[in-house]
């Protein structure tokens, strides 16, 4: 008969609200009122009432200049352009692929959106139509960059960079939107010797940092060589350290992430998930990151 862990039930700490430098976060729920200034615009997330300004979800209050919005804490993708999404293939239309990508409506990919096998550019012809399967089917994963929202906020899909494309073997993690930095990059290679793509709408991506880069492939070539237990090993741990820095809501990016792996390093992997381990090494890597703040 197979061991079960058991635990016995802990009191938990409250936890203290990370304030960004410069003052604390105006935090508010469905009704409260923002302002009673008629100055200010009302933005996503807001709606007037009797000259009040009040919330209708439960945020955080942003404001630029006269501008006042609420950012959701919770709340499906919201596409902007540039944005960098990782997505699904749901189906395979007339020259054009639908997407997953954890917003209200499925994403597009349009055929001329993309790069052909190898990288050429020329017009897409009938042929190319008809081989549309072979380049992506339903339940590949890929990379790509946001082109254009509709009025709808259906989200339009490029993977004309050579960095775009299929993606091969790795671990997908989802989490809220909210919780992924917005920075410069979102592809990184870790010294621990994986990498992540950090899609804006909460899609991650973890998978075995490559020997070589094939910049000729034009993202359709995978590699389906069996991943070392020593890579598979790493992969697991930056998926718990993920899921552990969701669970305590702190924000991902390549820093955080990197401090809770190297945190959770004198932990068992399976460990990681457990509440008493989960937020001692959340709350170091919050620390290490006030002190790099600091």
């Amino acid at each position: 008969m197979a061991a079960v862990s058991m635990r016995l039930p802990v009191a938990r700490k409250a936890a203290r609200p990370s304030a960004p430098r410069g003052g604390e976060r105006h935090l508010v729920a469905p009704g409260d009122t923002i302002t009673t200034d008629t100055g200010y615009m009302r933005g996503h997330g807001t709606y007037v009432e009797e000259e009040k300004l009040i919330a209708s979800v439960a945020g955080v209050v942003e404001r630029v200049n006269k501008l006042v919005c609420v950012k959701a804490l919770k709340t499906r993708y919201n596409g902007e352009v540039g944005d960098i999404v990782v997505g699904r293939i749901t189906e395979v239309q007339q020259k054009r692929w639908k997407v997953e990508t954890n917003s209200r409506l499925d994403s597009v990919l349009l055929l001329s959106s993309m790069n052909l096998p190898g990288g050429e550019l020329r017009r897409r012809s009938a042929e190319d139509e008809l081989a549309m399967r072979d380049y992506l089917q339903e339940g590949d994963l890929i990379s790509a960059e946001v082109q254009s929202v509709f009025s709808d906020g259906a989200v339009s899909l490029h993977t004309r960079s050579l960095k775009y494309g299929k993606l091969g073997q790795g671990v997908l993690v989802q989490v809220s939107p909210s919780l992924v930095k917005r920075q410069k990059t979102h592809f990184h290679d870790l010294p621990c010797g994986a990498s992540v793509i950090l899609g804006n709408n909460g899609f991650i991506w973890i998978y075995p940092t490559p020997e070589q880069r094939d910049e000729e492939a034009g993202g359709f070539t995978t590699n389906l060589e069996p991943v070392p237990l020593s890579d598979r090993e790493v992969i697991s741990r930056l998926r718990n350290c993920v899921v552990a820095l969701v669970t305590e809501k702190l924000m991902l990016f390549d820093t955080s992430i990197l401090y809770c792996y190297e945190a959770s390093l004198p932990h068992q992997i399976k460990d990681i998930l457990k509440p008493e381990v989960m937020e001692e090494i959340v709350l170091e890597t919050r620390q290490r990151l006030l002190d790099l703040e600091g």
